[in-house]
């Protein structure tokens, strides 16, 4: 494609560097850029700047924060007798996003993958046991929920987790797995469908 500007297409090159947007799609974007007002085009380049150079991590959960501790670990009414353990930022949101749960969180920053290098000692776990070992004086972990992707990464992540975590006598669950809302049967895997049977609950 020929641009009419070197400075229009190093910013589609960077745009489209972006995972899910094409050349087409940010070209669009560039353009669209360009004809806003310099001072918002300056606030949103500064926003990006500054989710890249301020952004840390908590020192508790691992989740992506602005200060020290994350806005879920700094809340006071948070249940601080539950974890539920993820994978990464992207899970918290998406179990916030239900409001159904009001614990704490541990990020672990990925999954055991011996395919990919990827063992124990490079996620957070010795810090979660941490959590359940040593526990701060506000909190004493009650339960564990174990909130990893159905695969085998994940259930290889799920029994070491457990194994690490047996001798502290905490109680350790996972999020069910089943058919979805809305879902039908004849379109679901025979695991998934196995596992609903397996882990019925009763009707009331």
């Amino acid at each position: 494609m020929n641009y009419p500007s070197r400075l229009i297409e190093d910013a589609v090159n960077e745009i489209s560097r972006l995972p899910g947007i094409g050349k087409k799609t940010a070209l669009r974007l560039a353009l669209h850029l360009l004809k806003r007002e310099e001072e918002q085009t300056r606030s949103l380049s500064e926003a990006i700047v500054n989710m890249r150079t301020k952004t840390t991590y908590c020192v508790k959960c691992h989740n992506i924060a602005d200060e020290m501790y994350c806005n879920i670990c700094a809340n006071p009414k948070r249940d601080r007798t539950t974890i539920c353990v993820v994978v990464d930022t992207r899970d918290v949101l998406a179990i916030e996003s239900t409001n159904q749960y009001k614990g704490l969180y541990h990020v672990l920053g990925g999954i055991i993958s011996p395919l990919e290098g990827i063992g124990p000692a490079d996620l957070n776990i010795d810090s979660l046991v941490n959590r359940v070992e040593k526990p701060a004086e506000e909190e004493g972990v009650q339960e564990i929920i174990l909130a990893l992707s159905p695969t085998m990464e994940g259930d290889t992540t799920a029994f070491y987790l457990q194994k690490k975590l047996k001798s502290t006598g905490v109680k350790m669950s996972t999020i069910a797995r089943g058919v979805p809302i809305g879902g039908d049967l004849e379109y679901a895997d025979e695991i998934t469908l196995g596992r609903s049977i397996i882990s019925r609950v009763a009707y009331d």
